[in-house]
């Protein structure tokens, strides 16, 4: 009865009698969170009320009945109860939005329908009524489907609809957002100084990324907790029940930074439920409040970003000059003028040869190429030996393996190989590299796969679907766009981007042409209720043709994004390659090619050459090795994060730490394997390296991923990543100091030694030139004598090793 006197209650008198002078009399509230516990007993005892009818379908008095029956009654009265809780509780407390309306109005239903549940129990006398009999069990089953549905969406308000689903192997978050981002572009907006529009419009846009990725689904449309909304400027200022939640220009007097910063188990702590903000965003959004939180109104204005032009460019090169006929130093020269900066004398034959070995085919020259490059005397020998490197086709395939595995997400072991949804490219990457395959035909081979290179694109369905913005064909969409556009689907993938240009339903259009049926939009995990047409993102580049299948979509895919006119794709690519190199792109990020290059004549020129070469990488390679830009002495920076400034100003190459796999071959090189070649764990296409190479050693490019490689910086491969950080971590220093693989590698490395020349003088001397390309001084040659003594120890000549291989000059790329 007092179900049913709640439910005839109208809302507005509800209201009212809840509230006494604006607060709420606590009895209620303590009787509205007493919702949660009880709605559990009506999905439990209706579910199970439902199931056990299914055993009397052929004998309506089946000895089961008089459970059933009981199990009805104590369901319905069940649902009534958390019916009424559960208006309390969305009365008394600061729930609010389209999810709460349809928990609220699926709970009320539920009630209505148990209560007719009850009346046609009672018809059915025993079963001797069969109409009767008939709508008691069709009731029965709707009761259970609607309990259900109310429960779901209940769940999704206090947990979000991603709650029991991320638990699963195959769900888990991989394109959660996160701070990665946010710390490569935070210097930008550092400093005294005042921030120019453009810059205000680029720091809110990463506010609100985060606010739309971590905070809207307890403070945005669908529910308002707190009476806060943090999806509009008017919102995010007029504040909440609390108060004001930013104090502009003071984030230590400001309610969101305060709670954004306590700890998770707080029960003030935002976001209340999941993860925590990263220090990263915190650090943005703090740094935004104490700029004075700014939001011009071009914030909302997508007009305002820069859009990256789509087709080629060729500028005219400008005439030689001051000796230089290289096309590339002729455009860092014009740069040069334009900032004052002054030509350096090229590096020495021995920080050239390192440098070009390690870039090009990922090793340590040996004691007997650094004598053979000293001895060289033809003028062109740089460039000849440039030209050498690439020649060697294996190891130039092996090392270039880490950048597109990185890119490419492909990996040799892991969740996807176990559940056989993920498959392998390493064969046909690693013979695309080796034969040096044109860059548009190696694209159209990843968008328009072979059973050899389906894995790109086919291999993201392993994953399955993250969440509503993150269906399989979202991933790829925005796997493509990022590694052969450079761009970032990924705001654009929940919402109209605050960062770009692109549109919520513009990120559909193009992830539709990567599915089966017909992809429903949905913005902030909610459907929209409209069907995604399908359309490339530039549509001058071709029309895709909507009622094709996906096999022949990704084929006009292809041929449209490989063609000439998309200049973008070209200057992606070249700017990727530069980097590399160079350790900065003209471009950054590298994966938002929308942003100004510091020299656009430049980039547009090498992506014109790119084509008149028939894309050739190599050819790329061999024209940034060659340039008198890439032998500029390198520079070092204090902070990495200075790299993606606004103003950054190119003088040469950026000095950056060893990866991963080049640490870990310079030492299979000269000491002893890391890995041996049992280590090779990619078992699919077993790949003809393995039997070719003529190196005694595993390449740390072809094992699988372990605590050592990662500690060294090697990323997961679960998602594409297109650079990796060159700081040193505490991780690192850790694993080099302490780590058993390295420990071992040297400790067996000393012993061989040791045996092999059994003198210190000839260990130390040997030492030095294998790893350093060069023999000690005097007192690196005197402590080491110290140590070792004339009949060294195994041990000794192990700290040798260690010590050596932490030196900066082994460790740095100069």
């Amino acid at each position: 009865m007092l179900g049913l006197l709640v439910l005839a209650f109208p809302a507005g008198l509800m209201a009212a009698a809840l509230q006494n002078a604006g607060e709420t009399f606590w009895l209620w509230r303590f009787l509205g969170r007493l919702h949660p516990l009880a709605v559990h007993f009506p999905v439990s005892l209706l579910l199970f009320a439902a199931l056990l009818e299914l055993s009397t379908l052929r004998n309506y008095a089946h000895k089961l009945r008089p459970g059933i029956d009981l199990l009805v009654w104590a369901g319905v009265a069940g649902a009534l109860v958390a019916a009424v809780l559960g208006w309390l509780l969305a009365t008394v407390e600061d729930y609010g939005g389209s999810t709460v309306d349809i928990h609220q109005w699926t709970g009320v239903a539920t009630a209505v329908l148990g209560l007719g549940l009850l009346y046609f129990l009672r018809k059915t006398d025993g079963g001797t009524n069969p109409a009767a009999v008939k709508a008691f069990r069709s009731l029965l089953f709707f009761s259970a489907l609607g309990v259900s549905l109310a429960g779901h969406f209940g769940a999704s308000l206090t947990h979000g609809e991603d709650y029991l689903s991320s638990t699963l192997p195959w769900n888990e978050a991989e394109y959660e957002y996160t701070g990665e981002a946010i710390s490569a572009n935070l210097a930008a907006y550092e400093g005294t100084e005042a921030l120019s529009e453009q810059k205000q419009v680029e720091l809110v846009g990463k506010v609100r990324a985060v606010f739309a990725h971590n905070c809207y689904k307890c403070h945005g449309e669908a529910k308002i907790k707190g009476e806060l909304r943090l999806d509009e400027k008017e919102y995010v200022f007029a504040g909440g029940e609390s108060g004001p939640a930013i104090v502009p220009g003071e984030s230590g007097r400001s309610e969101l930074v305060r709670r954004i910063k306590l700890p998770k188990d707080h029960k003030e702590a935002m976001p209340s439920k999941g993860k925590l903000l990263s220090p990263d965003e915190i650090a943005l959004i703090s740094l935004w409040v104490d700029k004075g939180a700014p939001w011009p109104d071009a914030a909302n204005e997508v007009s305002e970003f820069r859009v990256a032009e789509l087709a080629p460019r060729r500028p005219n090169l400008p005439a030689a000059r001051k000796g230089l006929s290289q096309p590339i130093d002729i455009w860092v020269d014009e740069y040069f003028e334009t900032q004052s900066i002054s030509w350096k004398e090229p590096v020495d034959d021995k920080t050239y040869l390192r440098r070009i070995y390690l870039d090009i085919i990922g090793l340590l020259p040996s004691p007997e190429a650094y004598e053979a490059f000293q001895k060289d005397t033809r003028p062109d020998k740089r460039a000849a030996w440039v030209e050498t490197l690439l020649n060697r086709t294996d190891d130039y395939a092996t090392h270039w393996m880490t950048f597109w595995n990185d890119a490419l997400r492909n990996d040799y072991t892991g969740t996807g190989y176990i559940t056989k949804g993920r498959f392998a490219i390493t064969d046909w990457l690693y013979t695309s590299l080796r034969d040096n395959k044109p860059y548009d035909q190696f694209v159209k081979q990843l968008l328009n796969p072979t059973e050899e290179s389906k894995g790109f694109i086919e291999g993201i369905r392993w994953r399955g679907d993250v969440n509503a913005s993150q269906v399989t064909e979202m991933q790829a969409a925005q796997n493509v766009g990022q590694v052969i556009l450079g761009l970032n689907l990924k705001c654009a993938s929940c919402h109209d981007s605050f960062i770009s240009d692109w549109k919520l339903e513009e990120a559909y259009a193009f992830a539709n042409i990567f599915a089966d049926t017909t992809l429903e939009v949905s913005r902030c995990e909610t459907p929209i209720g409209k069907k995604a047409s399908t359309k490339i993102l530039w549509e001058e580049l071709g029309e895709i043709d909507s009622t094709a299948n996906r096999s022949e979509k990704l084929e006009q895919l292809a041929t449209y994004l490989v063609q000439p006119a998309n200049g973008r794709m070209y200057r992606t690519i070249v700017n990727r390659i530069w980097k590399q190199l160079m350790g900065r792109g003209l471009v950054e990020p590298a994966d938002e090619m929308d942003n100004l290059p510091w020299s656009q004549d430049l980039l547009d020129w090498l992506a014109s050459d790119f084509e008149d070469s028939g894309y050739d990488l190599k050819e790329l390679i061999y024209k940034i090795a060659t340039s008198k830009a890439y032998q500029q002495p390198s520079v070092g920076v204090e902070d990495p994060l200075m790299l993606v400034e606004d103003d950054f100003v190119f003088e040469g190459v950026v000095r950056r730490r060893l990866t991963a796999e080049q640490f870990s071959d310079g030492v299979s090189q000269y000491i002893h394997p890391v890995f041996d070649k049992e280590a090779l764990k990619y078992k699919p296409n077993e790949l003809a390296v393995a039997e070719q190479a003529p190196m005694p050693f595993a390449r740390a490019s072809l094992v699988a991923n372990n605590e050592f490689l990662k500690a060294l910086g090697r990323p997961n491969r679960e998602v594409v990543s297109t650079s990796r950080d060159s700081q040193a971590s505490l991780l690192q220093a850790l694993e080099l100091t302490n780590g058993t693989t390295l420990n071992q590698a040297l400790e067996e490395g000393a012993r061989k030694w040791t045996e092999k020349y059994n003198d210190g003088d000839i260990i130390i001397h040997e030492t030095y030139r294998k790893l350093l390309g060069r023999d000690p001084h005097q007192n690196e040659f005197n402590v080491a004598m110290e140590v070792l003594g004339e009949d060294p120890s195994p041990e000794a000549v192990q700290d040798l090793f260690w010590a050596v291989l932490l030196l900066p000059e082994f460790q740095l790329i100069y």
